[in-house]
């Protein structure tokens, strides 16, 4: 998800730049028409980005000698959707690679494809097959959020494999051994953050679900009876 500066081949990095470029002009789109009619979601807007920001800020070591970082594109895949998703991880994505060092301007192109495109677009097909059925709403912001992290990290080992493919069996063995690389500490940090998200959400329901109620992120009497079902148990 943050591939460093330089790390790509130049035309790799640019391919990736055109396929990250229309996906992040029509979530700006999309963000326009948000702040155009709602600006009293713009705060929970913030707080799903601030969680993208500080969670995929984290830096964790991994036992395979790279880094694993979590997300949190999950809570506004559900809240706003991928598109804009996607101009909330590019911007932050800009803000770390020029204070954190973490990914650069040249491979930003990718880093948005694989965390603020691709992850986002399947938890966003988990959550709209999920939304109106039984399943439990936390469960399915959980599985959003988990789903979204480990994609990011399925899309940036096909970004790596195809820029690095392997001298024998070519992209797809290359592809297996970044997979296998991030794995071991992805899939359990995929879970934790699915955890923590879930229970963000749950913590907007108890105090704000009107907002959740207007954004049409699950069915009004299902938001409202988790309200009320909150407020008896306090």
């Amino acid at each position: 998800m943050h591939i460093m500066e330089g790390f790509l081949p130049a035309t790799w990095a640019v391919v990736w730049w055109l396929v990250a470029l229309p996906c992040l002009a029509w979530g700006i789109i999309q963000l326009k028409r948000l702040i155009e009619t709602d600006r009293e979601a713009l705060p929970l807007l913030g707080v799903t980005g601030g969680f993208i920001f500080i969670l995929s800020a984290l830096k964790l070591p991994s036992v395979t000698g790279s880094c694993s970082h979590p997300t949190g594109t999950g809570l506004s895949t559900v809240c706003f959707g991928p598109w804009i998703t996607s101009v909330v991880c590019a911007v932050v994505l800009l803000f770390q690679s020029l204070f954190l060092a973490h990914g650069g301007l040249s491979t930003m192109g990718a880093n948005t494809v694989s965390m603020g495109v691709v992850g986002p677009l399947v938890g966003y097909g988990i959550y709209r097959a999920l939304k109106n059925t039984k399943v439990n709403m936390f469960i399915t912001v959980f599985l959003v959020c988990a789903f979204a992290d480990l994609f990011t990290y399925v899309t940036t080992s096909l970004q790596l494999a195809l820029a690095y493919p392997a001298e024998v069996g070519g992209v797809f063995s290359s592809f297996t051994v970044f997979l296998g690389i991030f794995a071991v500490t992805q899939i359990p940090l995929a879970i934790i953050e699915g955890v923590i998200l879930a229970l963000v959400f749950k913590y907007i329901v108890q105090l704000k679900p009107e907002i959740l109620v207007r954004l049409g992120v699950f069915p009004e009497a299902r938001v409202m009876a988790a309200h009320r079902g909150f407020a008896n148990a306090a």
